[in-house]
């Protein structure tokens, strides 16, 4: 791309949305390494869904919405948290993770934060301390004064002092004035292969992600979010291989939709929150269907109630009713079996390409 049109897009930028979406790289961050890039599909899947068209220039993190005033922008996955907290980018797609690291430093304020608007529902993982499975240390606090190493500094320095009980503990420093004491766990920072750290000596312990992937199969869904059913499925290969076992939860954490707490443009704000809501609604439902004597309707909605209430409506046939209403993805198969026990025929289960609902 050249510069004249880097230019122009920069240009274009004025009066735009600002929307953060992660990077590749992101992967090491919100979600197992070994999944690299699985994470960023997601998001640009459910973009795709969404009808938030765009195309993207491959040396520019910056690409244009078609039809909508709003500009996607491509940033590591933990620097989203301050973008968006500085009001600096409207809205954006990062994990709990990144948003708790962030602000274990630089607390949310009444003007300056992000404020959560979805849960997104994918790249659930936990940030874990663990230690080697055959050593002696057993517990957290055994790692009190050890070194510890992890990519979240600052989550671990939290973590750690709240073990020592350092929290807001502050005490003279050289007779001089107060300030707080020290941490005795050494947190050493380090990027990558977290999980190598113990095997090589650098470290007692760590602190690390282990993640739930989403184990694809395929389906008929549309759109591209849906192609694939997702079966999520506990993912500690990396930590197990590496001869570690998890003793504490720091924190868990899944992908979030996060907004500034001043957005320029609220309108587009709530219109993107309400179609991503509804492609992932859409993913989790399906719409059952079915034939059933009136006498016998009422046991049939207590199977099938709805999201508000199910679609009545007369049959041609006396006496009959036809029924709609949405079911959850993962019940769809007992729902069927409960309907058929009640009296339910012609049952049919449809997909849901999108939906607004309340």
């Amino acid at each position: 791309m050249s510069f004249p049109q880097i230019t122009d897009t920069l240009k274009s930028l004025e009066g735009r949305l600002l929307f953060a979406v992660p990077k590749k790289a992101l992967q090491e961050k919100l979600i197992l390494p070994d999944l690299e890039g699985r994470l960023q599909q997601a998001v640009l899947d459910l973009l795709h869904g969404s009808d938030i068209q765009f195309h993207r220039h491959s040396r520019l993190d910056i690409a244009l919405v078609q039809e909508l005033d709003i500009a996607l922008v491509f940033l590591p996955a933990a620097d989203i948290p301050t973008f968006v907290g500085e009001g600096k980018v409207d809205l954006g797609i990062t994990g709990r993770d990144q948003v708790a690291e962030h602000e274990a430093v630089t607390p949310a304020t009444e003007h300056t934060g992000v404020e959560e608007v979805l849960d997104l529902g994918f790249g659930r993982c936990r940030l874990q301390v663990q230690v080697p499975e055959k050593g002696r240390l057993k517990e957290a606090r055994n790692l009190v004064g050890k070194n510890v190493c992890t990519s979240f500094v600052n989550l671990a320095t939290a973590y750690f002092e709240r073990l020592e009980g350092l929290e807001d503990t502050e005490t003279p420093v050289n007779g001089d004035g107060v300030g707080k004491r020290q941490l005795k766990t050494k947190i050493k920072y380090v990027g990558g292969s977290v999980e190598a750290a113990c095997a090589l000596g650098v470290a007692d312990g760590v602190v690390d992600l282990v993640g739930e992937f989403n184990k694809k199969t395929q389906s008929t869904h549309t759109p591209e979010i849906l192609t694939h059913k997702f079966y999520i499925i506990e993912s500690g290969e990396t930590m197990k291989a590496a001869g570690l076992i998890a003793i504490d939860t720091v924190v868990e954490s899944t992908a979030i939709l996060i907004k500034s707490k001043s957005p320029t443009r609220p309108e587009l704000v709530n219109l993107i929150a309400e179609r991503i809501k509804g492609v992932i609604t859409a993913q989790k439902y399906v719409l059952c269907q079915y034939n059933i004597p009136r006498p016998l309707l009422e046991a049939a909605k207590r199977i099938t109630p709805g999201k508000r209430a199910p679609t009545i409506n007369a049959l041609e046939e006396e006496g009959w009713v036809a029924v709609s209403s949405m079911v959850e993805q993962r019940k769809k198969a007992r729902v069927m079996d409960e309907l058929t026990k009640v009296g339910a025929t012609d049952i049919l289960i449809l997909n849901i390409a999108n939906s607004r609902t309340g």
